[in-house]
């Protein structure tokens, strides 16, 4: 029954825009009870909330020629309702349509690592090449726009997938050399020490045996320590040969090998010649004589 008398009702988030005669009028009506002639006047609301329009995934070839699927969502809103009204049929459709192809431009410009990583960088670009040619002559804003999703081809994934073990590898590698690195120094560290006091050589050993037998083995070797020799050594009785020096002519005796017998002399005889030989009747009468 109002609207035949002429009263409309815009609501807080809208504006109106009045034709009379297919003539817009200056200004427009803000939100609140407002009248119209309604036999000259058409009223048409804008909605001056922001609306978000979803950009399907576009498929696009970045600048190192990898194969890309590219979504995105744009949250845009009217400033100016009679640049919206009158400029452009269905701004809704056309923002659509823009935000398509700037993503596909966009993209195409930028490399696969590029998008990976500066998405703000992205995005910005994208906003400022949506915004040029709409809010000047559409009275349309662009607020924000950002890339939802970036659908990379299977090989490039399973390359990306090779390429960061190989990077886990390279830093695995070098922690554990430098881990290899720091031990041993500490453990030369550690030498110089126990140089200096025997005795702690010896707890060390103690230690790891007691350490090795934790684990359960069921079978136990154990060195004989040098430095036990050392004490007994020193507590030996005075005038009795050391153990150090046993073991030494026991080594000396063991490495010289033993000495061969003396040969016989046996006599040079020289066999006598038959003309020399005296006789048996010869040697006769001379005992005889």
């Amino acid at each position: 029954m109002a609207e035949m008398f002429g009263f409309r009702i815009i609501r807080q988030y809208e504006q109106g825009v009045v034709f009379r005669f297919g003539q817009a009028l200056p200004g427009v009506r803000k939100p609140g009870l407002t009248w119209i002639n309604p036999f000259t006047s058409r009223l048409t609301k804008v909605n001056m909330q922001i609306t978000v329009v979803n950009v399907p995934a576009q498929e696009t070839i970045t600048r190192d020629n990898v194969t890309l699927k590219v979504d995105a969502v744009v949250y845009y809103r009217v400033i100016d309702p009679l640049k919206a009204i009158i400029n452009v049929q269905n701004y809704h459709f056309a923002v659509s349509q823009v935000a398509q192809t700037s993503l596909r431009s966009v993209t195409g410009r930028s490399n696969m690592d590029q998008l990976l990583s500066e998405r703000e960088q992205v995005n910005a670009e994208l906003k400022d090449v949506i915004d040029a040619p709409t809010e000047g002559p559409w009275g349309v804003r662009v607020e924000r726009v950002e890339v939802k999703d970036i659908s990379l081809p299977e090989s490039m994934k399973r390359s990306m997938s090779r390429q960061a073990e190989a990077e886990r590898e390279r830093r695995a590698r070098i922690i554990a050399a430098d881990g290899e690195y720091q031990a041993s120094k500490k453990l030369a560290q550690a030498a110089t020490v126990m140089a200096a006091d025997p005795a702690a050589l010896q707890l060390r050993l103690l230690q790891t045996v007691v350490e090795v037998a934790a684990e359960k083995n069921s079978t136990l070797v154990m060195p004989f320590p040098v430095e036990l020799l050392r004490f007994f050594d020193r507590a030996r009785p005075a005038g009795s040969p050391s153990l150090a020096a046993t073991d030494a002519d026991e080594a000396s005796a063991s490495s010289v090998p033993p000495a061969l017998p003396a040969p016989i002399p046996v006599a040079e005889t020289q066999p006598a010649s038959p003309q020399a030989a005296p006789l048996n009747g010869a040697r006769k009468a001379d005992s005889t004589g």
